[in-house]
């Protein structure tokens, strides 16, 4: 059997999600970002002891899995939970978990 059989859109969705989540300043964003509306990078950076390219990069990885969007406000980025996409994700978990 090989790889491409076993792999679902289901697996790979969750996979995408659980490796943008796969580290603890990412988390700490997420977490951030849907107790509260909206946070721009600025703030983001006042919060967290790593270098701005760093938490860019994090930044980056939440979007591009889809878990968070950006919207331009120049001169800031002003950064919120992708609400469709962090609802799949939740979904994905459990159902995988089995919760």
């Amino acid at each position: 059997m090989s790889l491409k059989t076993v792999k679902t859109d289901k697996q790979i969705r969750t996979a995408r999600y659980a490796k943008a989540m796969g580290h603890p300043v990412r988390m700490y964003v997420l977490e951030l970002l849907s107790n509260q509306s909206c946070c721009y990078s600025g703030d983001l950076s006042d919060e967290l002891p790593i270098a701005k390219s760093t938490l860019s990069q994090h930044l980056k990885e939440l979007k591009d899995a889809g878990l968070i969007q950006g919207e331009i406000e120049s001169p800031r980025i002003k950064y919120c939970i992708n609400k469709e996409n962090w609802k799949e994700a939740q979904q994905l978990f459990k159902q995988f978990l089995g919760i």
